[in-house]
């Protein structure tokens, strides 16, 4: 699996986090891949074989080649059928809010054609994404797109920037009480401002930055016990990890623990 980060131009940093992208030839990848809740609305365009999502009566069905994944509370299975050719645009947690014609909360857990939600410019920004020959293109096309349809009076909510950057700073090792005393937000507020540019209420950012920070420490320390990563990551015990793992994953620690546990770290820098 080969796959690369590429950072947004200045102008848009605010609102996308980098681009990825994601190449492998069917027989270097795994066969069942997990992705799991990080916190990011990403736009995902396949320009190579298209991948099979599992619902949740481990049914498959294609997915489109161009779509916008929603905030995740729950982890998305999906299978490859083929070569992998596949480029990110992974938006800050409050980044896609500008470009969404749909409210941020309702696209929870759904991924959601352009064409639903850009209409015919997003066919239009599908297609020339899919023909470029170069990543460097796909980027340019991209940001092209993304910076036209941002209004002239675009504003940054530069409190509710700053609390995301705290929760990220701190790996999600506050509670929602500390994260209000620590921004001097009321936490009705707090909560309100979250559904409607994130998509997520603060308890479920915090554990959801929290398990990511625990994955990646998961990769680098595969010599420890589950125990040790439990408390060493400020989790109560290994039944309160466990509960919190398999929620965000679908998967108990000692079954992620093994091949899946790359791929679902794509969307990560």
């Amino acid at each position: 699996m080969n796959h690369n980060i590429f950072e947004p131009s200045e102008n848009l940093s605010s609102l996308i986090k980098c681009y990825w992208t994601l190449e492998s030839s069917k027989e270097n990848i795994p066969k069942k891949n997990i992705i799991v809740p990080d916190g990011h609305i990403k736009i995902i365009f396949h320009y190579r074989d298209l991948f099979k999502q599992y619902d949740k009566k481990s049914k498959t069905f294609s997915s489109p080649r161009s779509f916008v994944v929603g905030q995740l509370t729950q982890p998305i299975e999906l299978l490859r059928t083929g070569d992998v050719g596949m480029f990110f645009v992974i938006f800050q947690p409050n980044g896609f809010l500008p470009f969404s014609n749909i409210p941020i909360k309702e696209l929870e857990n759904r991924t959601i054609s352009l064409e639903e939600i850009f209409e015919d410019d997003g066919i239009n920004i599908e297609e020339k994404i899919l023909n470029a020959k170069t990543t460097e293109e796909r980027i340019d096309i991209i940001e092209l797109f993304l910076t036209n349809r941002l209004s002239d009076k675009h504003n940054i909510d530069f409190i509710l920037k700053s609390t995301i950057e705290t929760i990220i700073k701190t790996s999600g090792q506050l509670s929602v009480t500390d994260l209000s005393i620590e921004m001097n937000i009321n936490k009705r507020k707090l909560e309100r401002t979250f559904l409607s540019n994130i998509g997520l209420n603060p308890k479920q950012l915090l554990k959801i930055i929290k398990l990511k920070n625990t994955l990646k420490f998961m990769s680098n320390t595969k010599n420890n016990s589950l125990t040790s990563i439990a408390y060493e990551n400020e989790y109560y015990d290994q039944s309160h990890f466990n509960k919190i793992f398999k929620e965000f994953t679908g998967l108990t620690p000692k079954e992620f623990y093994g091949d899946e546990l790359e791929l679902s770290l794509i969307f990560d820098n």
